[in-house]
């Protein structure tokens, strides 16, 4: 099973350097007209890059539309699979396809209260959710509160408009790599309330242990990854899938996932960033370490290596995989 997309045609008719490292694109469909959306959604990219390979790419949405115009920010990645540096390279006037908006983030308006937490690029999603959020309270009077992380204090991209939006008490900035204190920040969320979050998968992981030992019920802690970061430096490495009588190599700049669509091997996968868990696969052996950067897995589930979730995670030697392959009797 994969996503139907249907692809449309749109120009680059703005660029803006948030931060340092994090570039705003607007893109203009070609029919001039860019649907409207709700918080936490995103847009699918395709980008050419530098080798010759057409990559597909998540971005969200940041802040509301207009109409004509959608809005997305791409952090520059050196060491990534090359879709943030195509991205990059692109200019005003050029071309590319995307898709209409996608949610698999929605907000949900009738907690009685919001915690909003964002690592680094993990703000775009959450821009629009605290734009909403602060004209909800303004109604409602239910609380809101902001936690946002940053390596430095260059990288904290949208933090006037956030400041605007929920004021300067509404918003706590952390710079840094001193641990947030989550523990009590769940604590000053009222009974019920939800958490939205969105960054890198150690800070996730963090966010997940402070949420279940507070007591909290895991369907109120709502999350969206992107799926550039893990522990291990990203590589080439070897997988054997006995079913088929194969190995293949998986290069630094590909996917799992997409090394064993290419090498014909049959795989599910829908959301393609870690979340749902449908490209999940079972491993036979690991001949070194796997690299889970999916929140989908249970920890157990990571430390046992016995699951892999092919869209995101990668490892470092070799693994052998069962694939869903069975020969006809």
């Amino acid at each position: 099973m994969k996503s139907d997309l249907q692809w449309m045609n749109a120009q680059v008719v703005a660029l803006r350097d948030v931060t340092p490292t994090v570039r705003e694109f607007e893109l203009r469909p070609d029919s001039g007209f860019a649907a409207a959306h709700e918080p936490g959604a995103h847009l699918q990219v395709q980008v050419l890059t530098a080798q010759g390979k057409v990559q597909t790419r998540s971005y969200s949405l940041v802040g509301e539309g207009d109409g004509s115009c959608w809005r997305i920010a791409v952090k520059r990645l050196d060491d990534g699979r090359g879709g943030s540096l195509a991205m990059w390279r692109l200019a005003v006037g050029d071309r590319l396809q995307v898709s209409a908006p996608q949610n698999h983030f929605p907000l949900d308006l009738s907690a009685p209260g919001y915690l909003l937490v964002a690592g680094g690029i993990g703000i775009t999603p959450l821009v629009l959710m605290a734009q909403r959020l602060a004209a909800h309270a303004k109604r409602t009077g239910v609380p809101v509160k902001m936690l946002y992380g940053a390596r430095n204090a260059d990288e904290f991209g949208y933090l006037p408009h956030l400041r605007e939006a929920l004021g300067d008490e509404g918003v706590e900035a952390h710079e840094g790599a001193a641990p947030i204190d989550f523990a009590a920040a769940i604590a000053a969320l009222p009974p019920g309330g939800q958490l939205y979050t969105c960054g890198p998968v150690p800070m996730l992981e963090a966010l997940k242990r402070a949420w279940q030992a507070a007591g909290r019920p895991i369907a109120d802690l709502r999350f969206e990854t992107f799926g550039s970061s893990g522990r291990l430096a990203t590589q080439s490495f070897e997988v054997r899938i006995p079913r088929h009588d194969l190995t293949i190599t998986v290069p630094a700049d590909c996917t799992l996932l997409d090394a064993l669509d290419a090498a014909g091997v049959q795989t599910l996968s829908d959301c393609r960033r870690g979340e749902c868990g449908l490209c999940a696969m079972d491993v036979i052996a690991v001949d070194g370490e796997v690299d889970h950067r999916d929140v989908f897995l249970s920890e157990h589930e990571k430390k046992s290596a016995t699951r892999i979730c092919a869209c995101v995670s990668r490892a470092v030697g070799t693994l052998t995989l069962d694939s869903a392959y069975r020969a006809e009797s």
